[in-house]
């Protein structure tokens, strides 16, 4: 199974260090991740993932798969700029969002249309999206409300 983490190219220390403990955990758990495949929540989701074994997916905006951060295993480039934010958690099973602007808070919306299971992590208060405490338990959401 997959799991999206979505959440901004630039982010802080503190929302780095919660994707990359999110990505961990993920790939601790036997799940890969789909991402932006860019830098910040991204990049730092991927890290963790690739710790742990778990492959990485990138669905990048441009048409350079070279665009990737370092840790995307899987670049996928669609050319779609930011239209490419429908595609991220429409091929996660789940979403976990970390804080992130205007693109996460569309990746939130439709992840909703696409009735994904979404925990969030000091992001947008969106309708259904479970507000995590800590990476743990944004990872135990998703797993049990995947039957994981």
């Amino acid at each position: 199974m997959r799991v999206s983490v979505i959440g901004g190219g630039d982010a802080d220390e503190g929302d780095l260090d919660r994707a990359h403990a999110v990505g961990r955990l993920l790939g601790e758990r036997g799940f890969d991740i789909v991402c932006g495949g860019r830098g910040g929540v991204m990049a730092a989701a991927c890290a963790g993932a690739t710790e742990t074994g778990a492959t990485t997916i990138g669905i990048l905006p441009g048409e350079d798969r070279d665009a990737a951060n370092e840790h995307v295993e899987v670049a996928v480039a669609t050319g779609f700029g930011h239209a490419r934010n429908a595609l991220v958690p429409l091929n996660g099973d789940a979403v976990v969002a970390i804080a992130g602007g205007h693109g996460t808070l569309s990746e939130l919306g439709y992840a909703g249309i696409y009735d994904r299971p979404v925990a969030r992590l000091g992001t947008h208060d969106v309708d259904g999206a479970y507000a995590a405490d800590s990476p743990a338990d944004a990872v135990s959401y998703v797993a049990d409300a995947l039957g994981e």
